[in-house]
């Protein structure tokens, strides 16, 4: 079994102690060093790390300079100290084949793609370092171990949060790998995903504009910052499919792919995703004050304990053949009976009106 490093993941994910850092790489520039960018330096330093993700960890504070965060354009100088740092202790993660069953929607040789259920953690990360769907996969594929399940060579082409349901693109040679995360970054593919949302939309469809980064105050949500200040810029267009009055069915079809994405676009626009916790969506938002509606309505969250989100429909072009490939699975159980129970209540609200 080979041991890697969890440092290899320079984003940060979630934070265990705020403001607390922990060491996890450090070079110290030689004295004949010449000006050279951070991102640059670190690249050849760091075997599998690209030059995007050093970038990304910059934008992240978690690149140090003398102990002092810089952007990617830093230039190192002789004898600079230069960090990495990250809110998480240094972990030994061992990749161990599960024997966890896969509810897979296609597969060849060069790719599968995969309907994850809701309550997965798609990747092994802090506080989850078994039972998931990178364990599933290398136990699959019979290997016997994953090196590094970001590295270009292997494994998942996008991610989709633990409680949210839906299809995964994963890569099974590293060509196939190169050229899918390729198609995600010039935005070829086709993500359309279903969600229930909080209150009635305006309008029946429309785009959400608005950058999206990790809250300062709060490192466990990300946030929408103004245009060119903070955070990465993120769209997502909408279309509403059925209205429920109190909430609406929504398809949301991404042109970017942040963390959080829908779930903080559509909070930002003033509808949180039904019972979604970390954003506020596990509160009553809309509706009466009847002890008859609250009812409902926790009930409605016990039948999808989790935010009401799944990814529908995937479509990509294989690397291989050239073939357009789209593939849609069916809104997950939970989320089913909840919407049922949503039109039901809709139409006996209306036969009263």
């Amino acid at each position: 079994m080979v041991t890697i490093e969890e440092d290899d993941d320079l984003l940060m994910e979630e934070t265990p102690e705020k403001d607390q850092k922990y060491e996890h790489y450090r070079f110290v520039a030689d004295k004949g060093q010449n000006l050279l960018r951070i991102d640059k330096f670190l690249s050849v330093r760091i075997e599998g790390i690209s030059r995007n993700r050093i970038q990304q960890a910059a934008e992240a504070d978690c690149i140090l300079a003398n102990g002092v965060p810089v952007k990617s354009n830093y230039r190192v100088k002789p004898l600079d100290v230069i960090s990495i740092v990250m809110d998480r202790p240094r972990h030994e993660l061992e990749i161990l084949p599960e024997d966890i069953p896969l509810n897979i929607v296609y597969e060849d040789d060069t790719l599968m793609v995969v309907n994850k259920p809701a309550g997965m953690v798609v990747h092994p990360g802090h506080g989850n370092y078994t039972g998931t769907l990178v364990n599933a996969v290398a136990f699959h594929l019979n290997r016997g171990h994953i090196e590094d399940i970001d590295d270009p060579r292997l494994g998942l082409v996008h991610r989709i949060d633990k409680d949210t349901s839906g299809l995964l693109l994963v890569a099974k040679t590293p060509e196939a790998k190169t050229d899918l995360s390729a198609q995600f970054f010039r935005k070829e593919t086709k993500r359309l995903y279903v969600a229930l949302v909080w209150g009635n939309l305006a309008e029946d469809s429309g785009t959400i504009e608005g950058n999206i980064g990790r809250d300062p105050r709060d490192r466990m949500v990300m946030r929408v910052f103004p245009d060119g200040d903070q955070g990465k810029t993120a769209v997502t267009h909408y279309t509403v499919l059925e209205r429920f009055g109190y909430v609406t069915l929504v398809e949301c079809r991404l042109e970017t792919g942040r963390t959080h994405q829908i779930r903080v676009h559509m909070k930002h626009l003033g509808h949180p995703l039904f019972n979604d916790e970390r954003y506020g969506g596990n509160e009553i938002l809309r509706g009466t004050h009847f002890a008859k509606y609250k009812q409902f309505v926790y009930n409605c969250f016990a039948l999808c304990p989790r935010q009401c989100l799944h990814a529908r429909t995937l479509g990509f072009v294989h690397p291989a053949t050239g073939e357009a490939l789209y593939f849609d699975s069916d809104i997950p159980g939970d989320m089913q009976d909840v919407i049922a129970r949503w039109r039901i209540y809709t139409a006996s609200r209306d036969q009263m009106e």
